[in-house]
């Protein structure tokens, strides 16, 4: 048979007393360990909020001590970029530099006998406002020719003893170290006998002046122009030029820094 405890429920004792205290205490207990626990997050927070406004605090003052040095260095960072600016410059204008002696050198060694030049102009390019030579850009007949060679051209004007020497003229000239290609711009002979002459006469005339070279029959007026398309191309007045601001900043924060 099963036991049955006859004794009412507030009178037991032992294991089988029941809680007469009820749930409170265990809320209570629940509520101290969760505000400690609440405590303790927000102290360990306000400690790690402390020790990163300590860090930022230290990064700023090492910023501002890199700020004052790299201030302090600004003056030679600029004069370097000036120097590399200048030293560009200087170099390229080096490189496009054309040896205009060796060519004119060449140039009297290759010319025939049986031909002579009139009028010669040496560009670097073909807006060239003046030859090397010292003659007006277009003062030879290749204008047409010349604004097809972005560099270094030869503008030839004279005469020869015939086609044939003109020919031959044309195949010297690219002997000359450093001519691509040479072009003819036009090749003329003189008025054959009949009415010799008067064309002769003519021709003396205008061979006086300046104009043509053709003083006797069967005489051939040449225009050629000789390119050097190898040669770099020369460098522009915008190129070469440094900004006088940068330059005057440069030299004057130079000088700070110094003294």
């Amino acid at each position: 048979m099963r036991p049955i405890n006859l004794i009412p429920p507030e009178e037991r004792r032992g294991e089988n007393a029941p809680l007469r205290t009820g749930p409170l205490p265990y809320l209570v207990i629940g509520a101290l360990v969760a505000v400690l626990v609440g405590v303790a997050a927000l102290v360990v927070t306000g400690n790690q909020i402390s020790e990163r406004e300590s860090d930022l605090a230290s990064l700023q003052a090492e910023d501002a001590v890199a700020r004052a040095r790299a201030s302090k260095l600004a003056s030679y960072t600029q004069f370097r970029s000036l120097r590399e600016q200048r030293v560009t410059t200087i170099a390229s204008l080096a490189d496009s530099r054309f040896d205009w002696e060796r060519v004119m050198r060449e140039l009297a060694l290759i010319l025939p006998s049986d031909t002579w030049l009139v009028s010669l102009n040496a560009s670097a390019s073909p807006n060239s406002e003046a030859s090397d030579s010292g003659g007006e850009a277009g003062d030879s007949g290749g204008s047409g020719l010349r604004s097809s060679v972005p560099g270094p051209a030869l503008e030839l004007s004279g005469c020869a003893t015939g086609q044939e020497a003109v020919a031959r003229f044309v195949t010297a000239l690219k002997d000359i170290d450093g001519v691509t290609r040479v072009g003819v711009e036009s090749s003329q002979l003189s008025e054959e006998e009949e009415g010799a002459g008067d064309a002769s006469q003519s021709a003396s005339e205008e061979g006086s002046s300046g104009g043509d070279c053709r003083t006797r029959d069967f005489i051939a007026q040449f225009e050629i122009v000789v390119a050097f398309d190898a040669a770099p191309a020369p460098v522009s007045a915008e190129a070469e030029a440094v900004p006088a601001p940068a330059a005057e900043q440069a030299t004057t924060s130079t000088e700070t820094a110094g003294g």
